[in-house]
């Protein structure tokens, strides 16, 4: 067995873990990456790339058949589910070598595709290799979570680590689960073609504000797919090529069926109680993302127990990057000021703090600004009216926002900056944006929460008179 030693060993080559390896490794740290399966992780080969790139073919295909009132005939679109499909694995292919193991050989890492697992506080083994190391990074993502419904197991199913290689578009496709993935590809394949119907215990959309997630909701049942929220799946069965889901309120039978009720995180192969490391559901960590109980060992992404998402995990990178490597001990990680989105049309975006949370930290401090797409010059010409700007105020700064409506994506980010850096409402105000843009909506909301101390305040009229009848 081959015997390595490094400064930083990295356990999992998906967006965390390559952030960690490009900037450790040029920084001049001798690094080991360790990668079990596929370079670039779940959100290159089964996450955020392929589900975008499905969408973008079904935004296409939709858009052919739904021109509004802008002058253009409306045609019924040939949709090829499986060029469909090629696209998205041309899309991989081309943000692939981005994440290759050859590129990060140029960086001077060393590579190991092998499964990895410790063996004791400091050292690791993966296939043919002992690595011992200053410092662990416990980058090994999650995968989906699969329920143990009655009859699951003798059902043919998909999760998002499947679902891209599909090349016959299912004729009824059934979705277990209301939340991002499954709302996302809901409409997808609503839009190429397919019959859908979600299924949802809870609520769907359930982690976002109600008021907002509802248009969404709204959004897809009036381009026909079928939710089915507060019901449970109690049993799944198959036969003669049907498949039928029974809740405590009824059946649906489909052709195909999409598991998309959650994640688990990946740390079964790594014998956590070997490196002494704490662990439950995920590695416990503090905001330094730090092993409490085995100081060489971080852990970042969805490993860490917290958001899970690609940019958290590039974001812990960079803390990581600054504590394990620069020595910057007091690197912390926080969540008030991270953005997500859920890439439906519309789109609906948020950033930090929810109402009730607010609410309940600032009480009657708080206040809610809106303003709505129909009143933005560059949606109206558009015809992308549909939507909204919920920003959470209190103390003159932004604690929340969400955003529901064309490219709510993009429009998120001026506040994400704005949360992050503690910047006041009028840094908002006071930015000058070109005209005609979707980005003025994020200024007039701003707008909205400063009208009222300059449009309805009495002491401001007495001023503005007196200043008018004096001023020379």
């Amino acid at each position: 067995m081959e015997k390595i030693k490094c400064d930083i060993c990295i356990i999992g080559a998906g967006s965390g873990g390559l952030s960690v390896a490009a900037g450790a490794s040029q920084m001049g740290a001798d690094v080991v990456l360790i990668e079990g399966h596929k370079m670039g992780g779940d959100c290159l080969n089964y996450g955020c790339v392929p589900s975008k790139s499905l969408l973008a073919a079904a935004k296409q295909a939709y858009a052919m058949g739904h021109t509004g009132d802008l002058g253009v005939t409306a045609v019924e679109p040939q949709v090829d589910y499986a060029a469909a499909k090629d696209h998205v694995a041309k899309v991989i292919e081309t943000i692939a070598p981005v994440d290759s193991q050859e590129r990060f050989e140029g960086f001077g890492v060393r590579v190991i595709r092998d499964w990895a697992r410790f063996t004791d506080e400091k050292t690791v083994v993966a296939g043919a290799h002992e690595i011992t190391a200053r410092r662990f990074v416990i980058a090994t993502g999650s995968s989906p979570f699969v329920p143990p419904i009655d009859g699951i197991e003798n059902v043919t199913h998909y999760t998002n680590e499947n679902i891209f290689d599909l090349r016959e578009r299912p004729e009824h496709l059934l979705i277990i689960g209301g939340g991002p993935i499954g709302m996302e590809m809901a409409q997808a394949h609503i839009r190429l073609g397919s019959k859908v119907t979600v299924i949802e215990g809870l609520k769907a959309l359930g982690n976002d504000d109600r008021e907002l997630a509802e248009v969404v909701i709204g959004s897809l049942q009036a381009e026909g797919v079928q939710i089915i929220e507060g019901q449970q799946a109690r049993r799944i069965s198959e036969a003669d090529g049907r498949i039928t889901v029974e809740t405590e309120g009824g059946s649906f039978t489909g052709s195909h069926l999409l598991m998309a009720v959650g994640r688990k995180v990946n740390l079964d192969k790594l014998d956590l109680k070997a490196a002494r490391v704490k662990h439950d559901r995920a590695v416990t960590v503090g905001d330094d993302l730090r092993s409490p109980t085995n100081s060489r060992v971080y852990a970042i992404g969805d490993a860490a127990g917290r958001m899970q998402f690609t940019h958290v995990a590039g974001y812990h990178a960079g803390v990581i990057v600054r504590s394990a490597v620069l020595g910057m001990t007091w690197a912390k990680a926080r969540q008030d000021h991270i953005p997500w989105v859920t890439y439906t049309d519309p789109e609906l975006a948020h950033v930090g703090m929810t109402e009730a949370q607010v609410r309940a930290k600032f009480g009657g401090q708080m206040k809610v600004v809106r303003f709505n797409y129909d009143e933005n010059d560059r949606a109206i010409a558009e015809g992308k009216t549909k939507g909204f700007i919920k920003v959470l105020v209190a103390n003159g700064k932004p604690k929340g926002v969400s955003i529901v409506g064309a490219h709510a994506g993009e429009l998120i980010g001026m506040w994400a900056m704005a949360i992050a850096n503690g910047q006041k409402m009028s840094a908002i105000a006071n930015t000058v944006l070109p005209y005609p843009t979707l980005s003025e909506i994020n200024k007039r909301a701003a707008g909205a929460y400063f009208s009222p101390q300059l449009f309805e305040n009495a002491s401001v009229k007495t001023i503005v008179q007196l200043v008018q009848k004096y001023m020379p």
